[in-house]
Order: C-alpha cells, then sequence, then structure tokens
C-alpha cells in the first residue's frame, strides 16, 4: 500500500469530521453569499483548522470567486482545495546531504519520539546507511533501556551513558563517535519535556548548542514530533518549541486515529513549519514522508495523479520519436516522386503476381492430394471407421422393435 492510499485511510475522520461538513454546508445554498463564508469559516475552525487559518482561507476564498466570477456554489470545493494545496507549498525532505548528517527529535512525553527514531534506524539502515543513535533521555526511567530494544531491533549502534546522567555530555560523545566512524546518520534521542518547563526547555537549547559547534558544516535536521490526536494543542507546543530550538520539520504521529487532521494546514500556514513525516499505523513501514500534494488530494477525497503510475521512461522516449519523425518527413517527400515515376513498373509486377497466384493454386491442390491418398479415401477426410460403426449390417438383423404389447423381432 503506498502513501497515498494509507494517508487516504488515515484520513477518513478527518473527511467526515470537516471535508464532508463543509460540502453539506455548499450543497445547502443555492447562491453564493457571505452567509456561505461564515458557515464555512466555522466549519473550519471545528475541523481544528484554527482559527487564523480558516479565516485567511476564507478570505483568499471571496477574492478568488469575485476574480473569476464564480456564481455556482457547486464549485466552492474546488476553490477551497487550491488554496489549501497553495498553503501547504512543495515538499521538504529531510536533509541528509552531509556525512554525517544529524537529526534531533524533540518533543513532549507520549508524542511518539522513541518509536519514530526506532521506525527511522530501520528505514534507514535498510537503505543501506550506517546509522548511530544518541541516547540522551537520561531523565525518563528505562527511556534508554527501551531505545536499546529499537536498537537491537533494527541492528544498529548507540551512544548511551548512565541514568541521570548530563544529556549535553551524551550528546557530545555521540558526534564525537559518528565523525570517528564515518556514520552517515546520527539520531539523537532527547528528552520528553512539557513545553512550559523553563528548565527543561534551556537544556535543549544547551544540546542545540553543542550540536551546531561541534558538528559544523553538517546538516541538522530538528524533528518536532506531535501527537495529531492533542488538535491545536500541538500548534502550541510547536510555537514554544521554536522559540529554543530551530525546528526544521514536523513528524505528525497517530494521523490515522484522529478527526484533527486539519492541524497539518495550521502548522505550516501559521508557523511556518513543514511536516516532513507522518505516521498513519503502528507497523515500522507506517512512517512515510510526507507528500503535500498527496495529502491535500486524499483530504478532499479525490484520485492519485496520473503521473505517479506512469513510468518514468515514457516521456523522455516520446520526445526522442518525434524528432526523427520530424526529419523523416523530408525524406518522405523526396521519396514519394521516385515512388510515382515507379508506377509502370508495378504494373509489369502484376503479371508475374497473377502467374504466381496459379502457381499458388496449384501447390495447394498438391498439398491436399497426399492428404486424400492416405486412406484410399477419393471424397471424404473422414475416418473410414465412422460409417462401419454408424451403420452397421449384421447388427441391423438382430435389431428387435419394441411393440405396446412385447417385442417382435424383425423380418
Amino acid at each position: 500500500m503506498g502513501f497515498f492510499a494509507k494517508i487516504k485511510e488515515g484520513l477518513q475522520k478527518t473527511r467526515d469530521a470537516m471535508v464532508q461538513s463543509m460540502q453539506r454546508v455548499v450543497n445547502s445554498f443555492t447562491k453564493i453569499d457571505e452567509e456561505l463564508f461564515e458557515q464555512l469559516e466555522e466549519t473550519m475552525i471545528m475541523g481544528d483548522m484554527g482559527v487564523e487559518t480558516s479565516v485567511e482561507i476564507c478570505e483568499r476564498l471571496r477574492r478568488l470567486v469575485k476574480e473569476r466570477g464564480v456564481k455556482d456554489p457547486a464549485k466552492i470545493m474546488d476553490l477551497i482545495e487550491e488554496i489549501i494545496s497553495d498553503m501547504m507549498g512543495d515538499e521538504n525532505e529531510i536533509d541528509l546531504s552531509t556525512k554525517p548528517s544529524i537529526i534531533m527529535v524533540i518533543g513532549v512525553n507520549g508524542a511518539g519520539k522513541t518509536t519514530t527514531i526506532g521506525k527511522l534506524c530501520h528505514q534507514y539502515k535498510q537503505q543501506g546507511k550506517k546509522v548511530l543513535v544518541a541516547a540522551a533521555d537520561t531523565f525518563r526511567a528505562a527511556a534508554i533501556e527501551q531505545l536499546e530494544v529499537w536498537t537491537q531491533r533494527a541492528g544498529v549502534d548507540i551512544v548511551k551513558h548512565a541514568e541521570g546522567s548530563d544529556p549535553a555530555a551524551v550528546v557530545f560523545d555521540a558526534v564525537t563517535a559518528a565523525i570517528a566512524r564515518e556514520c552517515d546518520v546520527l539520531i539523537v534521542d532527547t528528552a520528553g519535556r512539557l513545553h512550559n518547563k523553563k528548565n527543561l526547555m534551556n537544556e535543549l537549547e544547551k544540546i542545540s548548542r553543542i550540536v551546531s559547534q561541534k558538528a559544523e558544516g553538517c546538516a541538522v535536521e530538528t524533528l518536532l514530533v506531535l501527537d495529531a490526536t492533542t488538535g491545536q494543542n500541538a500548534v502550541s507546543q510547536a510555537r514554544l518549541f521554536s522559540e529554543v530550538a530551530r525546528i526544521t520539520g514536523i513528524v505528525l504521529t497517530k494521523l490515522d486515529g484522529t478527526a484533527k487532521g486539519g492541524i497539518v494546514v495550521s502548522i505550516k500556514n501559521e508557523l511556518g513549519i513543514p511536516v516532513k513525516l507522518v505516521g498513519v499505523g503502528e507497523k515500522i513501514d507506517d512512517l512515510q514522508a510526507f507528500n503535500n500534494h498527496d495529502f491535500v488530494r486524499a483530504l478532499f477525497d479525490r484520485e492519485p495523479e496520473k503521473t505517479e503510475d506512469a513510468p518514468v521512461s515514457d516521456a523522455p522516449a516520446e520526445e526522442e520519436i518525434t524528432a526523427p519523425v520530424e526529419e523523416s518527413a523530408a525524406a518522405e517527400e523526396e521519396i514519394t516522386a521516385p515512388v510515382e515515376e515507379a508506377a509502370p513498373a508495378e504494373e509489369e509486377i502484376t503479371a508475374p503476381v497473377e502467374e504466381s497466384a496459379a502457381a499458388e493454386e496449384e501447390t495447394t491442390a498438391s498439398t491436399e492430394a497426399p492428404i486424400m491418398l492416405e486412406g484410399d479415401v477419393a471424397a471424404e477426410p473422414e475416418p473410414e471407421s465412422e460409417p462401419e460403426i454408424d451403420i452397421p449390417e449384421e447388427p441391423k438383423k438382430k435389431k428387435f422393435n419394441w411393440w405396446p404389447f412385447g417385442r417382435k423381432k424383425d423380418k
């Protein structure tokens, strides 16, 4: 099952709660007026799209309706889809351009940080990358042991200290080891912290400084793991975490179990932080790279774009073929003249062709002759045993006719 199928299935609750509600609002109007815009705005807010984002969508919708002169309310949903697609922008993949590339995973407890790290380790290991994990969550009980189980399953190395040690020291040693071992990816697990705890947020800021100093020139991704079921609270978390760390992307987990999928649009529009990974299930391959266009099409229950299934080689092949065809057009014009001149020669050829037709008839007759002579039968190609079975003479004398009062032998 590809990303589109999984995200479409995962957004079922969001479609039922928000998109279908908007569709019912649009279907209840026969003309486009201010009341329609107000009801749509209210429906978006109830679907956890956020007040700021919902107001902006409706403002842009008013402008598009006025600019294009739209009169039919049935076209409103297509305009909303176009606006949200424009808000989401283009795809943003995780930057793994350097060696090592560092991925810091932050977020509150229970959002799914450890599970996300385990799935990332498995995926990168399958791609042939050398992965190292830093167990910098030294505050939570059994956090190091839980992470160690995931690394053993994925077959990657881990750098850990004793429970209660300084997380910044673990990160320092992990960065040094990643450079020395020539690892492709270093994934740093940080302690789950509440966004309103000042001392823990200061600790996160210290870890970020060490990574930027020790791994200068390396690509650093800071991924904030958010639980989609928390709705607008996730937006508040992202806003406060971004004050102490330069967040480059969002990992949105548990999207398949919530009706609040509209926060994806809200986070991108209000904070400018793209969603880079999304969890749509509990399996190890259910954490996938986020595709903005597929998300919008799945949200509005559209079919995937046909270009995804088309072979990559089709387009270039077409371009390569068109050039020789155009060049052959001139050659074809040059050939037509000799062909017209060769018309008399064609008439001369017809006579031998007719003679060859007669010869062909003779050959067909000759090929049929051996078949007719095989069983010494002149007319019928069928086997001789059939007439003897169908019309036997001796059984005819022993045949009995049935009468109402018994049977009578045929004379």
